[in-house]
């Protein structure tokens, strides 16, 4: 059964006001107003940790056609502050789906807005930049909504770590783990390999495709002690996605900075590659707009990948110590830092998300690269 609509409002920090409508019949919510381009893939996003403190506008024109099913949640519930569409699908269709989305948005509690012009609001945040916003369903003036979206703090300076990392370790189990094959071979000794996990709002399916080559794992607090991630022996240790800005994560850059220096092969992703720039002298900045879809286009050298990605945050060019890193890799919009190694060290890094869900899996050879990194250092 449907529930019912209820009229809902949005307002940027601007002044720009817009009116929708929502199944969700109280609710007041402020958060960062972000845009999303892919086609696929809503179930990910609003399950993806690094969406904490943000309202997600889909720029395609109607989300919520497959439903909502179990296995593709990327964490166990939904950090977003919002969601704006154009269209909720009423009738989703699809085998794997178990309830709808605008079931789970009402279970879930989670602000929603639709029936706005998506189209001009997406250009507008193109042309002006992301922006605080509150949605709500509280008919309220714009001088007191104007007072509530002043006082929430923008995204920048903002550690979130807290809100999303895990409180303790544990290890991650499956009861299958299949080796799978890349480059015509087979994994040699991959379930010897033990992996630390450095928790900064880890997606769920960064630590599946690790599990497919059948590496142990093992998830860790972000803020957890040089020495208590050497008591557990890692053979490598992936750095995560994770939300807020890099900059004032200060002490994880302290700790990454002491992990590289010990030689273990190391793998960021996301933030965890911006954190690794910055442990080295490099600097970030913030986007004007992010870049957040599946389809963003990544290379060097004649060498181009269709990337998924979702950060609001990059390195900044030209500060990363040319002495100790190459650059591997740049976006191709707008030429971006995507990627680096490390001149002399096992670690390597990524902007956008190689084990996409949703998005492309053009790069998912960075994580038999990482299996390659990590029995090459161990037979040495």
């Amino acid at each position: 059964m449907i529930p019912k609509t209820c009229p809902s409002f949005l307002q940027l920090e601007d002044g720009i006001f817009c009116q929708g409508w929502s199944f969700a019949h109280s609710f007041i919510s402020i958060g960062e107003v972000v845009f999303n381009t892919g086609m696929t893939g809503y179930q990910e996003v609003l399950t993806d940790p690094s969406y904490c403190n943000q309202i997600i506008l889909f720029t395609y024109p109607e989300i919520g056609n497959t439903g909502i099913n179990i296995e593709d949640m990327e964490s166990n519930q939904s950090y977003v502050k919002g969601v704006i569409t154009k269209n909720l699908c009423l009738s989703p269709n699809n085998w794997r789906s178990e309830i709808s989305l605008i079931q789970y948005l009402v279970d879930k509690k989670i602000p929603h807005i639709f029936g706005i012009d998506t189209r001009y609001l997406t250009k507008y945040l193109r042309n002006k930049g992301v922006m605080i916003g509150c949605i709500t369903t509280n008919k309220l003036s714009s001088v007191e909504l104007s007072e509530k979206v002043s006082s929430f703090k923008s995204l920048q300076s903002l550690d979130l770590i807290s809100q999303v990392t895990t409180s303790k370790s544990y290890q991650y189990t499956s009861e299958i783990l299949p080796r799978i094959q890349y480059m015509g071979e087979k994994v040699k000794n991959a379930t010897s390999l033990h992996v630390i996990v450095l928790d900064f709002g880890v997606k769920l399916n960064i630590i599946r495709r690790l599990s497919t080559y059948g590496c142990n794992i093992t998830i860790v607090p972000a803020l957890s002690s040089y020495n208590f991630i050497m008591s557990k022996s890692p053979d490598g240790i992936l750095l995560s996605n994770g939300p807020g800005d890099p900059a004032s994560i200060n002490l994880a850059q302290v700790l990454i900075l002491q992990l590289m220096n010990s030689n273990i092969p190391i793998f960021g992703i996301c933030l965890g590659h911006q954190l690794m720039c910055l442990s080295l002298g490099g600097k970030t900045r913030k986007l004007k707009f992010g870049h957040r879809g599946l389809n963003h286009p990544s290379g060097l050298y004649n060498q181009v990948y269709m990337t998924s990605q979702n950060h609001g945050f990059v390195v900044s060019s030209n500060t990363l110590p040319q002495n100790l890193v190459d650059v591997t890799y740049s976006n191709l919009n707008d030429n971006t830092i995507a990627g680096m190694v490390h001149n002399s060290k096992p670690c390597f890094s990524v902007q956008y998300h190689p084990e996409a869900s949703p998005g492309p899996h053009d790069s998912e050879y960075l994580f038999a690269h990482f299996i390659d990194v990590m029995l090459s250092c161990k037979v040495s």
